[in-house]
């Protein structure tokens, strides 16, 4: 069977809607909400990275979550933003390449931080005494780094298969940025292959993380039940009540996107779970994780404290 093979150099993105009005009132809502991510996941990755409180395993897989969150929104947001602002639709091949493997390991890497951190509460809550031996400084850096390899590793296949297949005649992608569904849609030849990897890229990615997210909760609420005291578990209860907020809209999104087969899926509610997923989640992760968090909390007022003294030195001088 022939196909009308092309040599593509960029990509038309029809985005979210072709009414002027809507865009005008989108740019603002998603600045905003791109501007308070990462203000609130730079503040974590600042405070937990100068105070000495916050020397523990737990910030240290949280400064690394929200790092790769701020890695995450800024592959698709800007330029979301761009295309609002100017009413220019186009993203150059390169461009679209690097924006989808950057989406996809980097999401791929926020779940294996995501079944890190599970297991690292599982480990404070069910085994305290045994903690600070079991999570040790070697054991959290090997953690971190398998993360972060282990998501490359896991796309980098794909990736490379991807590009080895040829683009068809057509180059316009519906969508708001450069998705793998839009994408394989105007591949010519058999991509069987591809969407086989892909999906079993994503029930490792997905699934395999969520399973041990999963039973490492199921784990910690055994153990939140025994407490004696009703307000130490209404206290517990309410943290792993916000956690499971975050990974719900996580993992739900990205399990309607990448793991219910693609032919079900209509275009514009793909586009809205895809907000959820890059920018929703990213926004409420600091302050779920950490804002919330005394310890935190305590280290931003000094902080803050701090900073203001310096300040007035500085204002006296003048």
């Amino acid at each position: 069977m022939k196909y009308n093979e092309t040599t593509v150099s960029e990509f038309i993105l029809l985005g979210f809607t072709d009414i002027p009005k809507l865009q005008l009132l989108l740019f603002p809502v998603l600045f905003f909400a791109y501007l308070l991510t990462i203000f609130g996941n730079a503040v974590i990755i600042t405070i937990t990275h100068l105070d000495l409180r916050l020397q523990t395993p737990m910030y240290l897989f949280l400064r690394n979550f929200s790092f790769v969150e701020i890695g995450f929104t800024t592959a698709v947001i800007p330029q979301t933003l761009a295309h609002l602002a100017t009413g220019s639709k186009r993203i150059s091949y390169v461009g679209c390449m690097i924006q989808s493997f950057l989406y996809f390991q980097l999401g791929t890497t926020e779940f294996f931080l995501l079944a890190v951190m599970s297991f690292d509460r599982y480990v404070a809550i069910c085994n305290p005494l045994r903690y600070p031996t079991i999570m040790n400084h070697r054991l959290c850096i090997c953690l971190v780094l398998c993360s972060w390899f282990g998501s490359f590793l896991l796309i980098i296949g794909p990736s490379l298969l991807f590009l080895q297949l040829p683009m068809c005649d057509s180059n316009i992608l519906d969508h708001f940025f450069c998705d793998n569904t839009p994408l394989i849609k105007i591949l010519c030849g058999d991509t069987r292959l591809l969407g086989f990897l892909g999906f079993i890229t994503a029930v490792l990615s997905v699934l395999g993380t969520l399973t041990i997210t999963v039973v490492s909760y199921i784990n910690i609420i055994k153990t939140i039940v025994r407490i004696p005291s009703a307000t130490g578990r209404q206290k517990a209860f309410s943290t792993c009540a916000s956690h499971f907020v975050v990974v719900s809209i996580t993992y739900g999104s990205c399990i309607f996107l990448y793991i219910k087969p693609t032919q079900n899926n209509k275009l514009e509610l793909g586009k809205v779970v895809a907000i959820l997923n890059t920018i929703v989640s990213p926004l409420l992760n600091p302050f779920i994780y950490s804002l919330r968090n005394k310890q935190v909390q305590e280290a931003l007022r000094d902080a803050l404290q701090q900073l203001t003294g310096i300040v007035r030195g500085l204002g006296k001088k003048n």
